[in-house]
């Protein structure tokens, strides 16, 4: 939890137990990152049990927009907004990134004799989004 960037808090929309410990699990996210703006995707799998559900859609949504976070239903099984999911965490997570770099611009150390370098071009790549 540490190191992750952004996080996908997923329930099983016929498991009351696993949407209930979500809570909790968002909770330790916040406090061990320290930050109550991290990127997260609510998401509840197995759409395609509907016929089970015991977690209400309207219920889902509350959440999330009392989190302030997007909901996707999804079924791994059907591959279903599972991609959708992954890609808006992913631009959640490089509008943070831009937002923290035009926010925390570092000075350039002094060179020799209390110079500054010269500014040299450089290749940086842009922000990334790992899945593991």
């Amino acid at each position: 939890m540490k190191t992750g960037q952004g996080f996908l808090l997923v329930f099983s929309i016929t498991s009351q137990s696993s949407f209930y410990e979500l809570q909790e699990l968002r909770e330790q996210i916040r406090r061990i990152k320290d930050d109550d703006n991290v990127p997260m995707v609510l998401i509840g799998n197995k759409s395609d049990l509907e016929d089970d559900r015991a977690i209400p859609r309207p219920r889902a949504f509350a959440i999330s927009r009392e989190w302030g976070v997007p909901y996707f239903e999804t079924s791994a099984r059907r591959r279903a907004n599972v991609d959708e999911a992954f890609v808006d965490l992913c631009r959640q997570i490089m509008r943070k990134d831009q937002a923290n770099r035009r926010n925390i611009q570092p000075e350039p150390r002094p060179g020799p004799a209390g110079r500054r370098p010269r500014d040299k071009k450089r290749h940086r790549r842009g922000p990334h989004c790992t899945i593991l």
